[in-house]
């Protein structure tokens, strides 16, 4: 089989159009006796792993684990349960796993832009600056929501980052932590109960509401 990066299969779109047309599943299934195949999810999901690595830990790192990722992801192909369509969810409970080997590391990230926020030196907000930053304007509220994620607890910590920056919804992220729909319902609702506190009373981590009614349903 021809590699996706294979110049010739990219000027080629009717076998473009082929691969963007399977599912998730069927890549993984195929790839079982097509290990080449593997790389379709590759070029699907590797900036959006790529990102998610590099705003909890630092770009200098979401190489390693961005590719670790996928490493770890080949090797466990066939445990793939081929009933679930998309892989994304199944990605991101491999790189957080993988996040979780660095705690610490992201702690002190965390704390760091806390003290660059609230001193007001250097950029370092670009990283934090987006979903879960976005709705806090000023700096000093920048440094205590970092101060904030840095105390939470992992499995908090984990719960609303994956949904804030992978963006997935309850039942996905569910699926990612390997933990109940409730399960993520009560430990988002604890996190962001903890990230007002610290912001008094502001919440910068209204996500995905809209799924509540998807996720009744």
């Amino acid at each position: 089989m021809q590699s996706t990066s294979d110049p010739r299969v990219r000027d080629r779109p009717e076998v473009v159009s082929r691969q963007d047309a399977l599912s998730d599943a069927s890549v993984v299934e195929r790839s079982w006796e097509e290990p080449d195949a593997f790389e379709i999810l590759f070029h699907r999901y590797a900036d959006d792993i790529h990102r998610y690595v590099a705003r909890r830990l630092g770009a200098e790192v979401a190489d390693d684990l961005m590719a670790e990722t996928f490493v770890v992801a080949f090797q466990q192909r066939r445990r793939y349960d081929l009933s679930r369509p998309q892989a994304r969810p199944w990605l991101y409970g491999i790189v957080t796993n993988l996040v979780g080997q660095h705690r610490r590391a992201e702690a002190r990230r965390l704390r760091a832009f806390s003290r660059v926020a609230s001193t007001g030196s250097g950029d370092g907000g670009d990283a934090l600056a987006d979903r879960v930053v976005a709705r806090v304007g000023a700096e000093h509220s920048r440094a205590q929501l970092a101060a904030a994620l840095a105390k939470l607890p992992a499995r908090y910590r984990d719960v609303l980052l994956v949904i804030a920056w992978g963006d997935l919804d309850y039942a996905e992220a569910a699926e990612a932590l390997g933990i109940p729909v409730g399960t993520v319902r009560s430990r988002l609702s604890r996190a962001r109960t903890r990230l007002r506190d610290a912001l008094g009373g502001a919440d910068p981590t209204a996500l995905h509401e809209e799924t509540e009614e998807t996720d009744r349903g």
